[in-house]
């Protein structure tokens, strides 16, 4: 075992601890067990972050098992994703790849053998009988929620002999898809509605993408799963809070199938403010193109925070900080996000660019001259050094900067007025230039102080404003992408009946910048690297997961804002 145990292993930690301590467990196994339907998200984050934290803590294995027994929905492109963002996260679990389907021949002959055993039988009823029987929690006159009891199937006492026949005729493909189901025999009247006898296998003709057509009936969740972890030798199943009410009946397939203990435990899945975590609800968002896809920036998945600019450390760092705990609760996405700059602000190298250009034309600047400036990379890491950067008369600054009536402790450029360039002089706005027609701004106009180069003014003079900019001779083109929360409220579920999560969309999660400016070395950022343009924000060079062609390239520059540089959570972390 580790010598420290990081906090957030506490709760789950100590009862593993406790099973090894009382001899229950001698090599502590988990897994990972994602049903490849769709990507991963940072939710499964957190409970990979479980899975292999746990074993990793005690010392012990890490199983990734694909819990691919829904055919309909599943496919391997969902498979090599899953392991593609598993990898990129930092995890590896080596020669533990495993697949439910690889079980199917076992899981069958267990429950022929609960068949045997009186504990299963195949039932004639369909799904809307079969829920009918099975009853539903009811509020009684004080509107107190009670359960009654369910009623037993007709078919529920079928001889062992009668149901292997129709169980193998199942396999065999005899009867049509719904016909026919096997289901467990427990207790119609227990409290758990899923513990009155829940449906074992269905009959599905649907090819499987690892199996093909060699089966037509497949295992439900509930049966495979602990007789998949019992399989593997997993010793403790950690799982999200929904899957408690199924402990039960998890324990009673492990016991009556009689095979390898395995326990499960259960912790409080990850909330998310402005995001939704259901897979359903992001397959939604795809299929109704409210996002450009699986990766796309503003979705909550992993290829999309990563697309987005967003590292492996700083979402470990994220987990980490947000703990584990036995109840749920809502996590404020402004910590992921300062997670996110605590990270970039330490290897992010700096730099200028202009999003929104307005020209800058310095009316006493020698007619052709170029000057070099020296710009500090990095002020948080002394060894990514210095680089050089062109100033010249002309020059791009953000729109923003400049007012021809300012408000009130408006510091940067008006009529009159003196701000700092970023790494280069002191400046006076000397006057602007406006299109007679439209009354739009076309360009600024000021004066320089040689004497001030660096910014400093020999003179002590106070300026108080101080602005970046590029040369607008030497600039770069490139499209900006301004990602926002996908949702305009914190919890986009909470929606009025009858109305969709959708009504919340942010329409203003995306804004394209096609006309912005940079210094010359945004050209040799390579795709997928991160910096910060000063006072902007941190931007990523963009790099699709799905598309190598929609890459950020020379000529063809793309940069995606990762976060902003406002940190509201780290006042509000201070504060408290």
């Amino acid at each position: 075992m580790s010598e420290n145990a990081p906090e957030y292993l506490d709760f789950i930690k100590d009862a593993v601890a406790k099973d090894v301590a009382e001899g229950k467990t001698k090599a502590v196994r988990t897994r990972f067990p994602p049903e490849p339907n769709g990507w991963l998200h940072i939710g499964h984050a957190k409970a990979i972050f479980v899975d292999f934290g746990v074993a990793e803590y005690f010392k012990g294995e890490c199983n990734l098992r694909f819990d691919d027994t829904n055919p309909e929905k599943e496919d391997i492109s969902y498979v090599e994703a899953i392991k593609r963002d598993l990898r990129w996260l930092g995890y590896d679990w080596a020669d533990r790849e495993f697949y439910a389907s690889d079980y199917y021949e076992t899981l069958y002959e267990l429950a022929r053998k609960l068949i045997r055993m009186g504990l299963a039988y195949v039932d004639d009823l369909d799904e809307d009988e079969i829920r009918a029987y099975r009853g539903t929690n009811v509020p009684d006159k004080n509107n107190i929620t009670y359960t009654p009891p369910g009623k037993n199937s007709p078919w529920r006492e079928r001889s062992v002999e009668e149901n292997l026949d129709l169980f193998a005729k199942m396999r065999a493909g005899k009867f049509a898809d719904g016909a026919k189901t096997l289901r467990a025999k427990i207790d119609m009247g227990h409290p758990n509605l899923l513990m009155r006898d829940p449906v074992m296998y269905r009959i599905r003709r649907e090819p499987h993408y690892r199996t093909g057509t060699a089966w037509c009936i497949y295992p439900m969740y509930d049966f495979q799963h602990p007789l998949s972890d019992a399989i593997e030798g997993v010793t403790h199943s950690l799982c999200s809070l929904e899957y408690e009410i199924h402990r039960p009946l998890y324990n009673w397939f492990i016991e009556h199938c009689e095979v390898f203990p395995s326990r499960q435990i259960e912790f409080a899945r990850l909330n998310l403010t402005r995001t939704v975590l259901s897979k359903r609800l992001l397959i939604q968002l795809v299929r109704d193109k409210k996002v450009a896809g699986w990766d796309d920036p503003r979705m909550p998945t992993i290829a999309g925070l990563r697309r987005r600019g967003y590292s492996p450390e700083a979402i470990r760092d994220f987990l980490g900080r947000i703990g584990i705990a036995k109840t749920d609760s809502m996590v404020d996405i402004q910590l992921l996000e300062h997670c996110v700059r605590e990270n970039l602000n330490k290897k992010a190298s700096r730099h200028m660019a202009v999003l929104r250009p307005l020209k800058l034309v310095i009316d006493n600047w020698p007619k052709g001259q170029v000057e070099f400036l020296e710009a500090v990379n990095n002020p948080e890491d002394p060894a990514a050094g210095t680089r050089k950067i062109p100033f010249t008369g002309e020059l791009f600054i953000e729109n923003e900067d400049f007012r021809e009536l300012p408000p009130p402790k408006y510091f940067r450029l008006f009529p009159g007025n003196q701000v700092r360039l970023r790494y280069a002089y002191i400046i006076t706005c000397t006057g602007f230039d406006k299109d007679p027609v439209s009354g739009e701004i076309t360009a600024v106009r000021c004066s320089y102080d040689p004497a001030t180069r660096g910014g400093d003014a020999p003179d002590n003079r106070k300026v108080k404003g101080t602005i970046h900019w590029v040369s607008a001779e030497q600039a770069v083109d490139f499209e900006a992408r301004l990602y926002d929360h996908l949702f305009a409220v914190d919890r986009p579920m909470d929606v009025a009946p009858g109305t969709s999560f959708l009504e919340n969309f942010n329409p203003q999660s995306l804004e394209i910048l096609s006309g912005a400016k940079g210094e010359p070395a945004l050209a040799c950022v390579e795709a997928g690297t991160c910096v910060q343009f000063e006072r902007l924000g941190y931007f990523c060079a963009d790099k699709s997961v799905l598309n190598a062609d929609e890459d950020s390239k020379p000529g063809a520059l793309v940069f995606n804002r990762t976060v902003g540089l406002r940190d509201t959570w780290a006042k509000i972390e201070k504060k408290g």
